[in-house]
């Protein structure tokens, strides 16, 4: 498979040990993870070919995550290291049963949210690449980070590759535009962004927050979730963005913190046709049934990696399959502590196969 670049902030995540509130914890467990950078190590981990490109300080923290991230055998030579700016962190604080998580981030003023898109070398860092995967996070840190994240597409479409984006709406930072609201800022910032897209990524709310489309009156809250509605989403997106050539929609049902059902469905405009995963014997849409979490966080990003990676497989790449092996891929990142996916491509097609039962491999 060609190369695939991703662009985006990376950070320390900070979380409390097992389910102890923030409050409660005088130490935390430290990796560093963005969703990105998560979306190329999962690439890698399938056996692939991925290319991480951010802005990092230059201090030792900073070394400590090209590490995490070298170490799943990522491409890291165009990260660029700066005097100016911080390491962003995130506090996680891991919900059970009916207490959800709980994320605090610390980002202001990060290396990458200071670092303009004329210090980036797009031209070497897209020569080979057929594939750029970004997010809507990035964007949301500032002014700086949502230019980049526009010149990345630009440049990688100049270039010839396929651009996907994952929405990923965060409320928590689309701040940086005092005169508007968090979706106001959003809305306008991505749809600037989305004319260079071709595979775009999402849950409902991010359709909802990001693009002012909702599937009818589901309510994402409730635990049940009305499958049928979410072609006209995909639909509603492509008609926004005709540039578009694949939606895929993430469908988790949460239960609690600790139970959810998940599944998406991938719509190809070229067929006009969606295709859900995972299904029944009798091929009807049956999500993953996941009882005991262990780390949800990374979860929409493993979806990413693993859709990203399936279209760019040939023996993978139809949208019935990929999106199948995409749902497989992140049902089993809730079975990993921390942000990245550390599943096989073996693991992942066992569970396509039905292989779910959790017994010993011996």
């Amino acid at each position: 498979m060609k190369k695939v670049v991703t662009f985006g902030e990376i950070m320390g995540r900070m979380a409390s040990p097992a389910n102890l509130r923030l409050r409660q914890t005088r130490e935390f467990e430290v990796t560093y993870a963005g969703a990105e950078a998560s979306v190329a190590a999962s690439v890698c981990n399938f056996g692939g070919v991925a290319r991480y490109v951010t802005a990092l300080p230059k201090h030792a923290l900073a070394e400590a995550t090209m590490d995490a991230v070298r170490a799943v055998g990522i491409d890291t030579q165009y990260v660029l290291r700066t005097d100016k700016g911080r390491l962003g962190l995130y506090f996680l604080e891991t919900g059970a049963n009916q207490r959800p998580s709980n994320v605090i981030y610390d980002r202001a003023d990060s290396a990458v949210a200071i670092t303009p898109a004329s210090a980036y070398n797009w031209d070497a860092i897209f020569n080979g690449a057929g594939w750029l995967h970004l997010s809507g996070i990035t964007p949301a840190l500032s002014r700086n980070a949502a230019e980049a994240t526009l010149v990345a597409a630009q440049k990688a479409k100049a270039a010839g590759a396929s651009v996907s984006i994952d929405l990923n709406f965060r409320g928590k930072l689309w701040n940086w535009d005092k005169t508007k609201t968090a979706r106001e800022l959003a809305q306008e910032t991505m749809r600037t962004i989305l004319p260079f897209i071709d595979v775009v990524i999402g849950n409902e709310e991010d359709c909802h927050d990001v693009l002012g489309i909702r599937a009818g009156d589901t309510d994402v809250h409730s635990g049940k979730l009305d499958t049928s509605r979410y072609p006209d989403v995909a639909r509603q997106v492509v008609k926004q963005f005709p540039n578009v050539s694949k939606v895929a929609i993430t469908l988790r049902e949460s239960l609690s913190a600790s139970h959810n059902n998940w599944g998406a469905m991938l719509y190809d405009v070229k067929l006009d046709k969606p295709f859900f995963a995972p299904l029944d014997a009798e091929g009807n849409y049956q999500s993953y049934q996941i009882k005991n979490i262990v780390d949800r966080v990374g979860g929409g990003d493993s979806f990413a990696g693993g859709l990203i990676f399936a279209l760019n497989t040939p023996d993978l790449a139809d949208s019935k399959t990929a999106v199948k092996y995409a749902v497989a891929a992140s049902c089993l990142k809730h079975s990993i502590k921390g942000d990245f996916n550390f599943s096989t491509r073996d693991e992942v097609e066992a569970l396509m196969g039905g292989s779910g039962s959790g017994r010993v491999v011996r």
